[in-house]
């Protein structure tokens, strides 16, 4: 079959040119799929067909419920008890309130499923405290920063919807029949991962703590204890419902996400009472804000990975990485140096897009990788790029946050960078720590 170099080229060239000149990623996405199609004779209705049917997937339903349910669990004063809560666990210890930090990502991670949303309201709390206690700003930003990253690996996560629907999509463009993967896999496959980062973060943060000999945190009463253990039970119930919920068969991903907008709803306007009804509409206005980018976003990567499949693109990267090494933990490495390289310059959503239909056939269909394995290692991957200059959208927020420039933010980042690396490392190379939760509780699905 002869490929077609100059549509290649126009595609890929103009997309990165467009990506240079700063334009956002949709109409980057857009412009060079419309060109390279004229270009190709392709008639402008079956493009924009190709984009209409890319959101028309009732899998995609799930994003909506996720987006307004993490709005609402923003505005109820959700971030104030998280911290509360990891602050009874951790808190007493040598720099306490940096082990806060990190504990209060993991709880607030499987509610929000979102790194930016972590920073901007957790980062709010967090880092004034720290500043407070005596914290340097660069390590308390840095910290936050990075410590938000496992809420896009800690389910429930609207990126796990998007990279499911895109190995469908990429099965289909392979040749293959539709792949079907299981949400609920894809959850529990994210917790230890998350938990692994989690963890390293722990250790960094004490040992810096430690050295620099940073305050512990007070204590609370018996009285006390019981209200927060309370109150952020009834927050991380959200998480329990969607992941749970999906994981025992009650409920589908989208059923389970729409459940839990309703259970926000009433914890968040009728338990907790901090915010007024009236607050609903601004929220229904910024999450419909958020869902128009998002699906904006995979219509036009929609037909861009359409016109990918029809030049070849997926076929010619295996050829090319197969030419390079056949050797499985090499190509890992490869693929894992091209990921980390691309989510430094750009967001996750559109890589999960984009590089899901070119790398699923090498590693899932040549080479043999779990779906679920590689789909984690990809999220990993493409979350480490929120908190790395030039353009990751965590490390933008946190500087903000913190009023420090964005080069005292990524100096903060660094010794996380070193925990976060060693985490992919681990999570790519030893398939069991993805893949235990997901074989035992949820075989053969």
């Amino acid at each position: 079959m002869i490929v077609d170099r100059v549509a290649i080229t126009l595609l890929l060239g103009i997309f990165g040119v467009l990506v240079l000149l700063r334009i956002p990623i949709t109409f980057c996405l857009a412009i060079s799929a419309i060109v390279t199609g004229l270009y190709l004779n392709v008639p402008l209705e079956a493009i924009v067909k190709v984009m209409a049917d890319g959101v028309m997937n009732f899998s995609l339903l799930a994003i909506p419920f996720f987006i307004i349910m993490g709005e609402i669990m923003n505005e109820g004063g959700i971030s104030r008890r998280i911290v509360n809560l990891a602050n009874l666990f951790v808190g007493r210890l040598p720099g306490g309130l940096a082990l806060v930090n990190v504990l209060d990502s993991m709880f607030f991670g499987g509610i929000s499923g979102s790194a930016v949303a972590d920073v901007s309201s957790l980062g709010s709390i967090v880092i004034p405290m720290m500043k407070k206690q005596g914290y340097d700003e660069e390590f308390a930003v840095g910290l936050t920063v990075c410590s938000a990253c496992q809420g896009i690996i800690i389910p429930p996560s609207h990126n796990m919807i998007i990279y499911a629907f895109a190995v469908g999509t990429a099965s289909q463009l392979a040749g293959g029949s539709l792949m079907v993967l299981s949400v609920g896999k894809l959850f529990l496959g994210g917790y230890l991962p998350g938990i692994l980062m989690g963890l390293t973060m722990l250790v960094i943060s004490l040992i810096i703590a430690i050295k620099r000999r940073y305050p512990r945190g007070e204590g609370y009463t018996l009285k006390e204890a019981f209200h927060i253990l309370w109150d952020g039970f009834l927050a991380m119930c959200t998480a329990l419902i969607v992941v749970g919920g999906v994981v025992i068969g009650v409920f589908t991903a989208t059923e389970a996400a729409a459940f839990a907008v309703i259970y926000a709803f009433i914890i968040t306007f009728f338990v907790y009472r901090e915010v007024s009804l009236l607050r609903f509409g601004k929220i229904l206005y910024s999450s419909l804000k958020t869902l128009a980018i998002v699906m904006s976003l995979i219509a036009a990567a929609s037909v861009f990975g359409h016109l990918l499949s029809r030049l070849q693109v997926p076929r010619l990267t295996t050829e090319w990485l197969l030419s390079i090494t056949d050797n499985y933990y090499l190509l890992l490495l490869l693929v894992n140096i091209m990921l980390l390289i691309l989510g430094c310059i750009m967001d996750m959503a559109p890589l999960i897009l984009i590089c899901t239909p070119i790398l699923y056939p090498v590693l899932v269909l040549k080479m043999g990788m779990d779906p679920v394995h590689f789909g984690i290692m990809l999220i990993m991957n493409l979350s480490i790029g929120l908190c790395t200059p030039p353009v990751g959208a965590a490390l933008f927020v946190g500087s903000a946050v913190g009023k420090i420039p964005i080069e005292r933010a990524a100096r903060g980042c660094f010794p996380f960078y070193i925990s976060m690396l060693i985490t992919l490392f681990l999570v790519t190379y030893f398939p069991p720590i993805t893949m235990s939760l997901p074989n035992l509780l949820m075989p053969g699905k």
